[in-house]
């Protein structure tokens, strides 16, 4: 082939025989090593067991294009598989592609995904309707946990204190597990984040360079976690420590502590990351600087931050216009 275009004066790439399989080895053992946390390697790896390679193992990298990947998505939502699940599992696609591709580019855009209008609709519905707990709500929580006779005092103490620090300060789940004694100030009500647990339970870098930070507890809220967390420490260290002195689990505080509370309030069963959004839409309507509140949450972009205010809830709505213009509430 080569011979014959050379002789017609014609440009000519010779098909590449490498498969999706090469492709995938190529990512677990020379990408993932040098380049992956063991938390985002292990969610890939779930990507590429479940979904990629029982379907494309021995296609030729060269045929996998949008029309193809297209083909495919509509097969896995025919199978019941949310888009959102489908676009998380070709961004592991397209890292994998990319990561033995010599040029480190990948042969398709999720822009050309075609998700019908309707879906597309649908999901940027559910996107503002992620669960979110108010400080309100939060401090029921929190009261549910200090009665709940599942729990010794130890653990109520543990997961209340860190609850109304979460709700308080707006910290990722895998922030809070990490942090020490020595990251909390409270001269300034300040606390330091610079480590993170993975979902392995190893402490290591933070998720992105804005997650590293200090976040500012000032409002009445924040200083209402800091005296309950000052009042907690009882010795240097990890703050949320297990038995055995490592850093808790954060699916044992969710079955053991969150949603037996949720589950006796009522109130609709989420994670731990409900108490950053009800944070992040509480400085919002505070009327905190949208610069602020990004840096505040660790985002990396204003994008990010405004979609987790989400939609707002009636009644907070309707408490927003018992404000007057200068903020202060008006008597009832």
């Amino acid at each position: 082939m080569k011979f014959l275009a050379d002789l017609n004066n014609r440009f000519l790439v010779l098909p590449s025989s490498k498969t999706f399989a090469d492709a995938a080895k190529h990512y677990r053992e020379v990408c993932a090593p040098r380049m992956l946390r063991d938390s985002t390697f292990s969610t890939a790896d779930g990507h590429l067991k479940s979904h990629l390679e029982p379907d494309w193992k021995d296609v030729p990298v060269d045929h996998i294009t949008i029309d193809t990947i297209n083909d495919w998505a509509r097969k896995k939502k025919r199978e019941g598989l949310p888009w959102a699940t489908i676009k998380n599992v070709l961004r592991t696609m397209q890292r994998v592609l990319s990561a033995s591709s010599k040029s480190k580019t990948v042969p398709f855009s999720q822009d050309g995904l075609a998700i019908p209008e309707r879906d597309k609709l649908q999901m940027k519905i559910n996107s503002r309707r992620h669960v979110s707990y108010s400080w309100e709500q939060t401090l029921r929580i929190v009261e549910q946990v200090q009665q709940s006779e599942a729990l010794g005092e130890a653990r109520q103490e543990q997961y209340s204190t860190l609850f109304l620090l979460a709700a308080g300060s707006g910290l990722r789940i895998s922030e809070l597990l990490a942090l020490r004694s020595d990251d909390i100030d409270f001269d300034s009500s300040t606390i330091r984040v610079d480590e993170s647990v993975d979902k392995l339970g190893q402490i290591g870098p933070c998720k992105n360079v804005s997650a590293y930070r200090a976040v500012v507890l000032a409002d009445v809220e924040g200083q209402h976690a800091m005296q309950k967390l000052k009042l907690f420490i009882k010795q240097d260290g990890l703050i949320f420590r297990s038995k055995r002195g490592g850093p808790l689990v954060e699916n044992t505080i969710l079955v053991q502590g969150l949603h037996l509370a949720l589950k006796k309030l009522g109130f609709l069963k989420a994670g731990m990351h409900a108490f950053r959004r009800g944070c992040n839409r509480r400085w919002e309507l505070a009327r905190v600087s949208a610069a602020v509140i990004r840096q505040q949450m660790g985002h990396a972009s204003s994008d990010m931050t405004a979609l987790y205010t989400g939609e707002i809830p009636v009644e907070q709505v309707q408490k927003q216009f018992q404000l007057d213009s200068n903020g202060a509430a008006v008597a009832a």
